[in-house]
C-alpha cells in the first residue's frame, strides 16, 4: 500500500483494490456455485460491513498512510482487540475480565510508549494526521466485530463478502470522487503488480483466508498467528522502504503485543475475528 501512493491517491487506491478483490471473490464462489443475492434480514449487516469493515477503515488507512511509515502504521491498526473489549463491554454488557483489564493496560502502555513527547513531534500536523486515522481505523474495525458478533448468521459470510465489498466500493467510489476529483493516475507496469497483490491477493484471498481460519481454528491459535502481522510489517518496511526499526518501535509492538495476547487470553469467544 505504501509503495502504491506514489502512483495513485489514496482513497482510488482503496476504491480500486477493493473493486478487484470483490471481483476475485464472485469469480471464486461462482466457481463454487455459490453466488446469490443478500436476503431481506441481511441487508443490515451488509451495509454495516461495508461501512465499517471495508470503506471507513480502508479510507483512513491508505489517506493515514501518505502521512507516516508503514512499520508504525500496522502497529496501530494491530490494537483493534484492545477496543473490542471495552466497546462490548458498553454496547453489549459483556463483562470485562481481569485479564482484559490487563491487557488494556499493556496494550496503552506501549500506545503511550510510541507516542511519548521524546519520540513523537506532536506540532507535525502531518504526524498527528496519520496516526489518528490508524486509530480511527482500528476502532472502525473493533465496531465491525461487535456488529458482526451481534448479528445471526444464516449462511456461510463468504456469500456475502464479495456484495460487502462491492457496497465499500462504491462508497469509497463516491468519497475519492468528492474529495480527490477524477483518478488522474496512469497505469504503468509497477502499478499494475501493487494492484494485483493488493487486489486479488491482499483483499480478495486474504479476506476469505482470514475468515476461513477464524472459522476452522482455534481463537488461540488466530490470535497467535495474528501477532506476526506487524512483527513482519516492520520488518518489511525496513527491507523494502528502509524504515528505520527504534528502540520506541520495539518496544511498543512489545507491549501492544502483550496487551492484545493477554486480552485474548481473557476472553477467547468474544475475540474470535469473523
Amino acid at each position: 500500500m505504501k509503495m502504491g501512493l506514489q502512483f495513485i491517491t489514496p482513497l482510488w487506491f482503496a476504491a480500486t483494490r477493493v473493486f478487484l478483490g470483490a471481483l476475485c471473490l464472485f469469480a471464486f464462489l461462482a466457481l463454487k456455485g455459490g453466488v446469490r443475492l443478500p436476503g431481506r434480514g441481511e441487508i443490515s449487516i451488509l451495509v454495516s460491513v461495508a461501512v465499517f469493515q471495508i470503506a471507513l477503515p480502508t479510507e483512513l488507512i491508505h489517506t493515514g498512510l501518505s502521512c507516516m511509515d508503514a512499520g508504525r502504521s500496522a502497529i496501530l491498526v494491530f490494537t483493534i482487540p484492545l477496543w473490542v473489549a471495552p466497546i462490548a463491554f458498553f454496547a453489549l454488557g459483556e463483562r470485562l475480565t481481569r485479564m482484559n483489564l490487563v491487557g488494556l493496560a499493556m496494550g496503552l502502555a506501549g500506545i503511550a510508549v510510541l507516542f511519548n513527547p521524546l519520540s513523537f513531534n506532536f506540532s507535525n500536523p502531518s504526524a498527528l494526521t496519520g496516526n489518528g486515522f490508524m486509530f480511527l481505523a482500528s476502532m472502525s474495525f473493533a465496531v465491525a466485530i461487535i456488529l458482526i458478533r451481534r448479528h445471526t448468521w444464516r449462511g456461510p459470510i463468504i456469500q456475502l463478502m464479495p456484495w460487502q465489498m462491492l457496497l465499500g466500493t462504491a462508497l469509497l467510489v463516491v468519497a475519492a470522487a468528492a474529495i480527490e476529483g477524477d483518478p488522474g493516475f496512469e497505469w504503468s507496469a509497477p502499478l499494475i503488480a501493487i494492484m494485483v497483490y493488493n487486489g486479488p491477493v491482499a483483499s480478495g484471498f486474504c479476506f476469505w483466508a482470514y475468515v476461513t481460519v477464524s472459522r476452522n481454528l482455534p481463537a488461540m491459535s488466530k490470535a497467535l498467528g495474528s501477532l506476526r502481522v506487524p512483527v513482519l510489517d516492520v520488518l518489511f518496511s525496513a527491507l523494502i522502504l528502509g524504515e528505520e526499526i527504534s528502540l520506541i518501535i520495539v518496544s511498543g509492538l512489545i507491549l501492544i503485543s502483550i496487551g492484545v495476547l493477554a486480552v485474548t487470553v481473557g476472553d477467547l469467544k468474544q475475540l474470535k475475528f469473523l
